[in-house]
């Protein structure tokens, strides 16, 4: 009884998810990428390591080493790779750290000082970062855990007390080791809950599309990670700025991904661009108004002598009056998504009256036009662009049958107009895209739209148009401490 209610349970709560109108897939190929790119800053957060002066005695010597800083780091072997359960885990082995310090031995009354350089050998450092969505819908790093060791370090002494430092070489080493130990992690730390975060922080979540429509990226679920990908839901929604709290319920297919050869692959519902569609459509964009000149001179003329038996009998103050043609789409367009392509149909009225100065318009027409619209999608940099072509047009009137034909020599220049005059301002403001939900500073290259039934998939390579270093340094917290952040232990194998 008690599996039948959890089965219960979990069918009632499957039932209510919500369905995700984007998805992201970043696979193991897009990890070297990003290893390399991750090296360069995480060598950079090494170098503002700090390490405390380390002063001790032996005997009648008394020695100060003071000014630690790491200059290099250099890898011997480094692995980045997906972990279920940790999401991404950075495996460093057998690296070494270049330090210079400041050194001062006193005995008795002679006195030694100078900088010298050493090196920390035999350097591991095991991190792992945990990702998971904030309150917001926001994807960050939730936990970093660090396992940081040094096995040996050498430092070449010199000068006039060489003998000596070479005495004491064994306890400052072992010292300075031991404190650097205790300082990796925590750096590393800082670097994952404070630095990555502000560079997570780009990713758009809830923003506006332009004046009218915003899209709502929020991150429906924790990120979830296998040995060769991580995925991630979002839901993908537009929205009317107007109606900030309104959202379209989803029934559209869920959006799958299978492939693994590039190295992130976007797909998206048909719930997504219906979204998008009804969004305008309640914010009042979806219709236009053509006035006197604005109306084709050749259309202008075919109207005129289409409806010349009721302009006859209008007074003669209005017969001359301005044309006035208006296109208002009567309900949400709805878009299909097939192997074969992708439509959205259109259902609008056409309302044809004259226009005369201080006066109430005059109607002369009022038909629906029903057209279908094939539409062609692509990634740019980071931006879905659109591009609309006009397939199928047809109007009717609904008045009566008889009518109806007597439009059919409307549909051909009709057609016309709207190919030439609306089709193009329409995909001018497509082809600005709506942002896809990836960090400053990466783009996509190289893409390929595959279409499915219900839903389509992009795949595409990455490419850091500015480094790591330059967006966080951009978006970096006011506060530079890496300590100032709440760090775990510093590390479990320090020695």
């Amino acid at each position: 009884m008690a599996l039948f209610g959890a089965l219960l349970l979990a069918l009632l709560a499957g039932a209510h998810a919500e369905l995700p109108g984007c998805k992201i897939r970043v696979t193991s190929k897009a990890l070297d990428l990003v290893k390399q790119e991750g090296l360069r800053f995480l060598e950079q957060e090494l170098e503002t390591i700090t390490i405390p002066d380390l002063r001790g005695r032996e005997g009648h010597f008394y020695y100060n080493i003071s000014e630690v800083k790491v200059t290099e780091l250099q890898l011997t072997s480094s692995e980045l790779h997906f972990q279920p359960g940790q999401e991404l885990v950075l495996q460093i082995s057998n690296a070494s750290l270049g330090l210079r310090f400041r050194r001062q031995l006193l005995y008795w009354f002679f006195y030694d000082g100078g900088y010298i350089n050493a090196s920390a050998e035999g350097v591991s450092i095991r991190t792992a970062l945990q990702l998971s969505g904030d309150p917001t819908g926001r994807i960050k790093v939730s936990n970093v855990s660090c396992q940081a060791s040094v096995s040996r370090m050498h430092a070449a002494f010199g000068g006039t007390f060489k003998k000596v430092y070479e005495f004491l070489s064994t306890f400052i080493t072992s010292g300075m080791r031991f404190l650097l130990n205790q300082q990796i992690c925590p750096v590393l730390y800082h670097a994952g809950m404070v630095l990555l975060n502000s560079l997570l922080d780009t990713v758009p979540v809830r923003s506006s599309v332009d004046d009218l429509v915003g899209i709502d990226y929020s991150l429906l679920k924790d990120p979830v990670a296998s040995t060769s990908n991580l995925d991630m839901d979002f839901r993908g929604a537009f929205f009317p700025l107007a109606e900030r709290n309104w959202s379209l319920p989803n029934r559209a297919v869920e959006p799958q991904l299978q492939e693994e050869e590039r190295m992130v692959y976007v797909a998206f519902s048909e719930f997504f661009f219906d979204s998008a569609m009804e969004s305008y459509f309640r914010a009042g964009a979806l219709q236009l108004s053509l006035v006197g000149d604005k109306v084709p001179h050749d259309l202008d003329m075919l109207l005129r002598a289409t409806y010349f038996g009721s302009i006859v009998l209008l007074s003669p103050a209005v017969i001359d009056s301005p044309l006035k043609l208006e296109l208002r789409v009567l309900a949400p367009p709805r878009c299909t998504i097939k192997p074969s392509g992708t439509t959205v149909s259109v259902t609008a009225s056409v309302t044809i009256a004259l226009v005369p100065s201080d006066q109430p318009e005059v109607q002369l027409s009022s038909m629906t036009m029903d057209a279908r619209l094939n539409a062609k999608m692509a990634l740019r940099g980071k931006a879905l662009r659109t591009q609309l072509d006009l397939r199928r047009f047809r109007i009717y009137s609904n008045q009566s049958a008889l009518e109806s034909l007597a439009l059919i020599p409307l549909q051909a220049p009709l057609k016309t107009m709207l190919q030439i005059g609306v089709m193009p301002m329409l995909n001018e403001r497509m082809w600005r895209g709506v942002q896809i939900p990836l960090p400053e500073g990466i783009n996509f290259v190289r893409e390929v739209v595959t279409n499915h039934a219900g839903f389509l998939t992009i795949g595409a390579d990455l490419h850091f148009a500015k480094g790591l270093r330059e967006v966080i340094e951009k978006n970096r917290p006011a506060s530079r401490d890496p300590l100032a952040s709440s760090a775990p232990p510093p590390s479990t194998t320090a020695a």
